[in-house]
């Protein structure tokens, strides 16, 4: 897709300029449900928009490329390319312009000599791109570094919690050629994680650095357990009886095992209790977050009639008290 027929990134994910990164993340998140592979399968405009949503939330979501965004546009990398070629064209430290050798002497500056200290992009673009010194010389630009891709994934908490793999057949453009990348998903990876993969991206023209490949990780949520950074929370359905006199409950943990919990006498509803150290893996940090078990109280059914007495002396003892 030509830079000129890509849609603004805010209008792609539905938000405004001044949005929060809590809202674009939340935007981001949204749009990728509804449009992704596996919910509409064979449907070729989902895919497109799958993509062009991942796209603009890789940009958005990084504060240093929102502001480039921002400032330039969908021409933001070009131009920050293009920055960096100059900085390679500077003389010895110190010096602010670079000396072009034009005369039969070798000296002098050509017509249109550039300041790199300047923000005269225009001129930038003219010597970088091969504007002719004087009609006799044109500068040679360096070999650009090979694009970068960007993949979305979806993972489950549970992969998220022990960390995961993929593994992806990519083609390049320029060579055509096929080859098998494996990537490493960390445990501990949340919505927006970008995991880099150095050099597999596409290959660069005139034997230039390979680009990188970067997956944008998406976690399904997940029925039994509702994450908020590195803690869960999930509800343990809780006897009532448990709930007044005190008593055991069986938490369960993101490991697929289940933990003895001791519940105090008189424990209301949604009370929460703190199992420290029981949460998601601390990514590129150790230790865990933790699991908060919420009681969830169950009302008896199918009573007996000798446990409708019981209760009903209870209510009885209530008044009277």
């Amino acid at each position: 897709m030509a830079a000129s027929t890509k849609r603004d990134y805010y209008t792609v994910l539905g938000v405004p300029r001044t949005a929060s990164e809590k809202d674009i993340k939340t935007a981001y998140r949204k749009l990728a449900r509804k449009h992704h592979p596996d919910v509409n399968p064979g449907d070729k405009k989902s895919e497109s928009l799958f993509k062009e949503i991942g796209e603009a939330y890789s940009v958005l979501s990084d504060p240093e490329k929102r502001k480039k965004y921002d400032r330039w546009g969908h021409d933001w990398e070009k131009i920050e390319q293009a920055q960096a070629a100059g900085a390679n064209f500077r003389g010895r430290p110190g010096s602010r312009t670079y000396t072009w050798s034009s005369g039969p002497n070798g000296g002098g500056t050509p017509p249109g000599g550039f300041n790199f200290e300047s923000e005269d992009l225009g001129g930038l673009f003219e010597q970088l791109f091969g504007r002719a010194a004087g009609g006799r010389q044109r500068v040679r630009t360096a070999p650009t570094k090979g694009r970068d891709l960007e993949q979305p994934v979806e993972i489950g908490l549970e992969e998220a919690y022990n960390g995961t793999q993929r593994t992806y057949t990519l083609t390049d453009t320029q060579s055509g050629e096929a080859r098998t990348v494996e990537v490493k998903i960390p445990a501990g990876a949340h919505d927006g994680l970008r995991v880099r993969v150095a050099g597999k991206g596409e290959q660069g023209g005139g034997g230039a650095t390979p680009g990188d490949l970067y997956l944008i990780v998406t976690v399904k949520p997940n029925p039994q357990f509702e994450r908020d950074g590195d803690d869960l929370r999930v509800k343990v359905p809780t006897p009532l009886y448990t709930a007044i006199l005190g008593g055991e409950v069986m938490v369960p943990t993101p490991k697929g095992t289940h933990l003895a919990l001791k519940v105090p006498p008189e424990t209301p509803n949604g009370q929460r209790i703190r199992l420290a150290g029981q949460g998601m893996p601390r990514l590129n940090a150790s230790g865990r977050g933790d699991l908060f078990a919420e009681i969830n109280v169950q009302l008896p059914k199918n009573l007996t009639e000798r446990e409708k007495d019981l209760f009903g002396e209870l209510a009885r003892a209530a008044k009277g008290s």
